[in-house]
């Protein structure tokens, strides 16, 4: 079974999957194994790892230290064709399907995709839409795109039918790291009523019970960041994992 497919089998089983995010840009080296085990032990059922900024050589020694500190899947959400690392497990294979910029839709995964063909890396092909969140976010400014609207949530199914046909194994709805407000239950519900792609949703998720309501509207996988980033309470990490596992 390859980590898609875990991916999946975990969603089915516990409801829904919780995803940890971890930005190399946003935690120190030194604290990484201790945040990895607790949100292991919390009931994190895979870790994502990148950001939009990078500023040094942290990305590979990131991966490492968490597949050091913890056996469940690793999964590269890069922020560039920078971040790819054999150490990893997989990789979000990445497109910007929300923007119009080429760069982001087709131009990085051709000089990526070599890469991890060479490597050998599990690449899992996803739509990845950015969704208005009230602020212009890191991903929005760094990708020179515009989000959908949060108030259109027909845009956004369009959006995610053509990510359908197209073939994608998943698409990713995201209001951004440290968005005022997270990806509607309107536009999630939509979507998963006409699509039958797995949804994973992130961004602005800041308490246990708006995470419940995303799975509750069709979310297969949620994921937090952010808030660990200024809260990393092990506690809240279990209440997390508790409201996201609905089975």
């Amino acid at each position: 079974m390859n980590i898609y497919q875990s991916l999946l089998a975990t969603s089915k089983t516990k409801g829904a999957a919780y995803l940890v995010l971890v930005d190399p840009d946003k935690i120190a080296l030194e604290k990484l194994p201790t945040f990895i085990q607790q949100a292991t032990t919390a009931g994190a059922d895979a870790f994502l790892v990148g950001g939009s900024l990078i500023t040094d050589d942290s990305f590979e020694r990131c991966v490492v230290s968490i597949k050091q500190s913890s056996n469940i899947p690793v999964v590269i959400f890069p922020g560039g064709v920078t971040q790819i690392s054999a150490k990893a497990d997989a990789i979000l294979f990445l497109s910007l399907l929300s923007g119009r910029n080429p760069e982001h839709l087709i131009g990085d995964q051709v000089l990526a995709a070599p890469i991890v063909k060479k490597i050998g890396l599990e690449a899992i092909s996803t739509a990845y839409m950015l969704v208005e969140s009230g602020k212009t976010t890191s991903a929005e400014f760094m990708s020179n795109t515009r989000p959908l609207p949060r108030h259109k949530p027909d845009i956004a199914l369009a959006h995610a039918l053509a990510a359908e046909i197209l073939g994608f194994k998943m698409i990713y709805l995201e209001a951004g790291s440290g968005a005022d407000q997270s990806v509607p239950e309107e536009m999630i519900g939509g979507i998963a009523k006409y699509c039958t792609v797995p949804l994973i949703v992130g961004g602005g998720i800041k308490t246990p019970e708006e995470a419940r309501k995303k799975v509750i509207a069709g979310a297969s996988f949620i994921v937090t960041g952010t808030v660990f980033e200024k809260n990393g309470d092990a506690g809240l990490m279990k209440d997390f994992a508790a409201a996201i596992h609905t089975k």
